[in-house]
């Protein structure tokens, strides 16, 4: 039989285990968990991050930054965070929402709390409009239950059927709480090609006048893009009441990559594929691209999208 003191001590140290491997530190090293309501953005590492692997988009880079790092830093935010990403392919919409998502849940789209919504994919039939409103609200609902800093990503805004958007506008607005669940530490990014033509128009407008492209504010574009994108029947957001309840809380334009910009993607590329980069190479992929408008070939009509692609058929040199 044993002694009162061995039982004793026996309870004690699997009270003592099951107390360390229950504990938070442990158990999230191992099994995601929701950030913690006191858990801030790492400020630095994310600019440094923006900085360097985001190339030519001053504006998207200082507008996300300081929205983000802010929503992060106030304790009883109002509202969700949510922000319209917008510009043509290949500017870097997905790529800065990736980065956005990592710091946030480290594992970034991968993360049980990173919710990434394709248009059509998730939402392709125009007759089921109601039942994808429903499955959407439950969906937000029952993750944001289960995680408050829970992050959601639509892509591909302006093939999203009108009015289909509108379904998450509770959750948006200025409300503590909707049916028990309070959304205000969520983050809302819509990504969208829609009013990409209105920025590259005005960005062309600058180079023509002799100006900077880092000379363009966020005040020379915002304005013309909420009211191009809310006219827009292929925008995802036409006639919307996010718009017209200011509920988006920044419209973020993507500005055209000039040949420059594309170089450092393909450099970028190179690095990341282990290569020690060849400038010949990077030219080359260069020539095989095409740039806009046709006389003066200033940006690339595909920014960086078919880089990885191009740069695949020159892996022997």
């Amino acid at each position: 039989a044993l002694e009162p003191l061995s039982v004793g001590l026996a309870i004690g140290v699997a009270w003592a285990l099951t107390g360390y491997l229950s504990h938070p530190s442990f158990y999230c090293s191992y099994v995601e968990c929701c950030s913690s309501a006191g858990q801030r953005l790492n400020a630095t590492a994310l600019k440094v991050q923006l900085d360097t692997k985001l190339f030519g988009q001053h504006l998207a880079k200082d507008v996300v930054l300081k929205a983000v790092i802010g929503f992060s830093n106030n304790p009883n935010p109002k509202k969700p965070l949510t922000l319209s990403l917008h510009g043509w392919a290949g500017t870097g919409k997905n790529f800065l929402s990736q980065i956005l998502a990592e710091h946030v849940h480290p594992a970034g789209l991968r993360s049980k709390f990173v919710h990434l919504f394709l248009a059509t994919l998730h939402f392709p039939h125009d007759d089921k409009l109601k039942l994808y409103k429903e499955q959407l609200q439950n969906w937000i609902r029952g993750n944001v239950s289960a995680c408050p800093h829970s992050v959601f990503i639509f892509d591909e805004m302006d093939k999203m059927h009108p009015g289909l958007i509108d379904a998450i506008k509770p959750f948006l607005d200025y409300y503590e709480q909707v049916d028990g669940v309070s959304y205000t530490k969520a983050i809302f990014i819509f990504l969208s090609n829609a009013g990409g033509d209105l920025i590259n128009r005005a960005a062309l407008d600058f180079w023509t006048s002799g100006k900077h492209r880092e000379e363009i504010q966020l005040k020379d574009l915002e304005p013309t893009l909420s009211v191009g994108v809310f006219n827009n029947k292929n925008s995802g957001l036409w006639h919307s009441s996010l718009i017209e309840k200011n509920l988006i809380d920044y419209f973020v334009p993507f500005l055209p990559l000039e040949q420059k910009h594309v170089k450092m993607c393909i450099r970028a590329e190179m690095i990341a594929r282990g290569y020690a980069v060849n400038e010949e190479v990077v030219q080359a992929v260069v020539d095989e691209m095409t740039f806009f408008p046709k006389e003066q070939k200033i940006y690339s009509d595909k920014g960086c999208k078919t880089v990885q692609a191009k740069l695949d058929i020159h892996e022997d040199t």
